[in-house]
């Protein structure tokens, strides 16, 4: 059953959201929809497991003399109470929840609402004779990349008086020193400095150990804050049992850092108020970060790692090395935890501000509910630790994060081609993204690794390119030059990108067909033997965009030998590929200019056992999809709509694919389906998108891999494109189902997941506003294009490399409303 889109979060919706609050490539912490802070990760790495007892408290006094005190946070989510993991030096469930808070009273009624960048908690209690609403948020500005990635958060907790009568308050935030490594000599909690009340939690470095040298700030711009720098130090649960006391007693204190003995275990700030009669008042506390260093790294030999004092590795065999760990933006930005904090304060209002209009613009349009609430939840997998921006400034990426690290490495080409959120909101970032592949990731020949090494360096190239990832390049640098209309970086990157389609059609297309014959690995991990509509419809639009950019560089030559290539390879794909309802993979492994499967000794996990090769006789190699419809089987054409490329196959034929995918590969429920791969992200009662079936028979003993599994960035993809070619309502029905999924009830809504949480695939959901709102902008052309998909006036939201706003159709006319910036528009195009 579907639920409310874009709503509010209640009852067992509630009990899994984790909402993201930090900067681009800075770290992060997760507001709650109880309340609770949750998932610190302020080193570089994810720490979802890392629930420091980090907490606010109120005690209200009221006209009788009673005091009542909770934590201001609902009740604790059952997952928490029993079975959840935690970190080795923590008390886990079996062991009493020792070193946590749940136990503290706290309000009965908890509700979330989600805003991007904000989220907004409200928790009510009958015995409470105040309401409280808690907002947290983190500056989140398009074309603002750097106030983007700060390392920061906001925290607003407003309360309102619910009787006739004046209450006495204490607001009081606490937190045990999480920053700190255990090392009694090095941690320490000091007294903020400047206007600004309150407390840093600091770690100084370590011998040998310099990426353990870290500070956290928390500040209050309230001047009746009392800052208590210094915790009751004791055994067992002393130090909590003595601040609760203070809460129950209504008291706030105010102590300097301890300069003797053992270090404070942590450290509050108390805020006293007066409420009159249904009078609201708001606290605002400003949350800061700096951690300058790291042992972070990834695609490094081990051997040279080590010799840079990295504890660990990911990935082997370079043969260039610049040496150095993972340093983040900000530390070449701002000097200490202290340049951090007074910027976030001085400059708290604006940036609020900037945030709240880019969130008052993304949600004021007339795109539907569920399509608004896919892609600004999204947003936050820019928010999470998925994303890094090293000191130069230049973005890097996992492909997901796992509990404890990353997840795959080097911003893998092939899984951050379906996200398009960041070429729109930051394209100057997005940019460096193209730099990186085509510079560090790419060798003389034109080959690319498909994993470029953290800290950003020369890759090596010891395995295959992937032809997917690399042919999606050359289609986003058309992107990226028609959103920035920089025509001088188009000609500088040239040379690159003609060599990369150079190498693109030698190993895989020697004879020019126009379609990818020898084997071409992907984004299953697997490679494609025989040409498919997959990969070939994504080579079929590098060509048509190396052609236009050719042409626009003065390559005539190149830009009409590129065209006849593309126009051989449509004519196979339409009339040998199209079974008259989808685009279909026919499997050649002999007569290739490769050798056989079993005499590839660099392919993956792909283990060719003696009953696989039994197998290969009779079915070709493992690991195709054949007479399959697949989701991704015309995804060239998807990138071509996002790219601004138009149609680069008959679009009948490509509708009709689509609507196959629909009609074959949606489940609305998943109880019968067999799935011996990865069933977390879709299974039983649920519903989703499988990523291949077979209607007309002829499945592989060994399909791809994955092939039974539901992702949540294919079914974006699918969904907008499907929207763009018309089908605007089963593009809502994906949507809609896949959502379902994420309800809060048993994931949360904001961390879709697939290869580790707050994937980055799942951005593909940003292209919901350009499937359903038709609207795209050409910076070279300054010519704003608008193709309705539905009858009447309508709006979405449009982010440019120089402004944002809301663009549409007014009044049967296309019209664009700037909002912040410039959109500079000479024509519009009514398609």
């Amino acid at each position: 059953m579907s639920q409310q889109y874009n709503g509010v979060y209640t009852g067992e919706r509630n009990t899994h959201i984790a909402f993201p609050l930090g900067g681009i490539g800075a770290g992060m912490l997760c507001l709650e929809g109880t309340g609770a802070l949750s998932h610190f990760a302020m080193h570089h790495r994810p720490n979802n497991l890392n629930e420091p007892m980090v907490f606010s408290a109120l005690s209200v006094k009221t006209p009788s003399g009673d005091i009542v005190a909770r934590v201001l946070e609902g009740q604790v989510p059952r997952r928490k109470i029993f079975g959840t993991k935690v970190k080795d030096y923590e008390s886990g469930p079996g062991s009493g929840l020792y070193g946590k808070h749940f136990g503290l009273p706290r309000f009965a009624e908890s509700s979330f609402e989600g805003r991007f960048p904000f989220g907004t908690v409200s928790l009510q209690d009958e015995k409470m004779p105040v309401d409280v609403s808690i907002q947290g948020w983190s500056p989140f500005i398009p074309l603002n990349a750097n106030d983007s990635s700060l390392p920061a958060a906001g925290l607003e907790f407003t309360f309102e008086n619910k009787t006739s009568e004046s209450l006495e308050l204490v607001y009081s935030f606490h937190a045990a020193n999480f920053m700190s490594s255990w090392n009694t000599e090095g941690r320490r909690v000091l007294r903020a400095e400047g206007e600004a009340n309150g407390f840093v939690l600091d770690q100084p470095a370590l011998a040998g150990e310099p990426w353990k040298r870290g500070s956290f700030s928390a500040v209050t711009d309230d001047p009746r804050a009392e800052v208590d720098c210094a915790w009751f130090r004791g055994g067992w649960f002393d130090s909590v049992t003595m601040i609760w006391n203070k809460v129950t007693a209504g008291e706030s204190c105010e102590h300097p850092p301890v300069t003797e003995g053992a270090p404070s275990p942590g450290a509050s700030l108390y805020v006293p108020l007066e409420l009159l009669p249904y009078e609201r008042q708001t606290v605002r506390v400003m949350l800061s970060w700096y951690v300058p260093d790291s042992n972070l790294h990834a695609g490094i030999p081990v051997e040279v790692a080590e010799q840079e004092g990295a504890s660990s590795s990911a990935g082997a065999g370079i043969d260039v090395v610049a040496g150095g760990c993972y340093k983040p933006w900000y530390a070449g930005r701002f000097s200490d935890i202290t340049d951090v904090a007074g910027y976030w304060s001085q400059h708290y209002s604006r940036l609020r501000a900037e945030s709240e209009a880019f969130t008052a613009s993304f949600f004021g349009t007339s795109l539907p509910e569920e399509l608004a609430e896919a892609a600004a939840a999204n947003l936050s997998i820019l928010k999470s630790p998925t994303v890094l921006r090293q000191t130069d400034g230049r973005f890097w990426a996992w492909e997901g994060s796992e509990d404890l690290q990353g997840s795959c490495h080097g911003t893998c080409t092939h899984v951050w081609n379906y996200a398009q959120a960041l070429s729109h909101l930051f394209p100057e970032l997005e940019r460096t993204i193209r730099d990186t592949e085509f510079e560090e990731g790419q060798d003389a020949a034109g080959h690319q690794n498909f994993r470029v090494p953290l800290p950003i360096q020369p890759a090596d190239h010891t395995f295959h390119a992937a032809a997917d990832g690399q042919l999606g390049g050359i289609m986003k640098v058309y992107r990226e030059w028609r959103i920035s209309g920089d025509t001088a970086w188009l000609q500088e990157i040239w040379p690159k990108v003609k060599q990369s389609l150079h190498y693109c059609i030698v190993t895989w297309d020697p004879d020019k067909t126009g379609v990818l014959s020898e084997p071409h690995h992907n984004t299953y991990d697997i490679e494609f033997w025989g040409p498919d509509g997959m990969c070939s419809s994504i080579y079929l639009g590098a060509l048509k965009a190396a052609a236009r950019i050719a042409e626009a560089c003065g390559d005539a030559a190149d830009s009409d030998g590129y065209e006849e290539i593309y126009r051989r390879g449509r004519l196979y794909m339409e009339q040998e590929l199209f079974n008259g309802e989808y685009f279909e993979q026919r499997i050649v492994w002999e007569g290739l200019h490769a050798p056989s499967p079993l005499a590839t000794k660099d392919a993956w996990n792909v283990n060719y056992s003696a009953e696989a090769r039994a197998l290969l006789e009779e079915e070709g190699p493992k690991y195709q999809y054949g007479k399959g419809c697949l989701s991704d089987g015309v995804i060239g054409a998807w990138l071509a709509e996002m790219c601004g490329l138009g149609d680069i196959l008959d679009q009948d034929k490509v509708r009709s694919h689509l609507l196959s995918v629909y009609n074959y590969n949606l489940k609305r429920d998943l109880t019968e389906h067999a799935n011996p791969q990865r069933p977390g992200f879709a299974l039983g009662a649920e519903g989703g998108l499988l990523l291949c079936t077979w209607p007309k028979g002829g499945k592989l003993s060994l399909p791809f891999v994955y092939s039974d599994e539901v992702w949540t960035g294919i079914e974006y993809q699918v969904a907008s494109h499907l929207m763009a070619l018309g089908s605007v309502q089963e593009g809502l029905d994906i949507v809609r189902t896949c959502r379902d999924r994420y309800d809060g009830r048993t994931r949360n809504p904001f961390n879709e997941y697939e290869c580790g949480h707050w994937y980055a695939r799942a951005m593909a959901s940003y292209g919901l506003l350009q499937g359903w709102g038709g609207v795209r902008y050409d910076a070279a052309e300054r010519k704003l294009h608008v193709s309705p998909r539905i009858a009447g006036d309508y709006s979405v939201f449009l982010c440019t490399a120089g402004g944002y706003g809301h663009a549409g159709m007014r009044d049967g006319a296309p019209f664009v409303d700037v909002k912040a910036g410039q959109i500079t528009v000479d024509h519009m195009e009514l398609m």
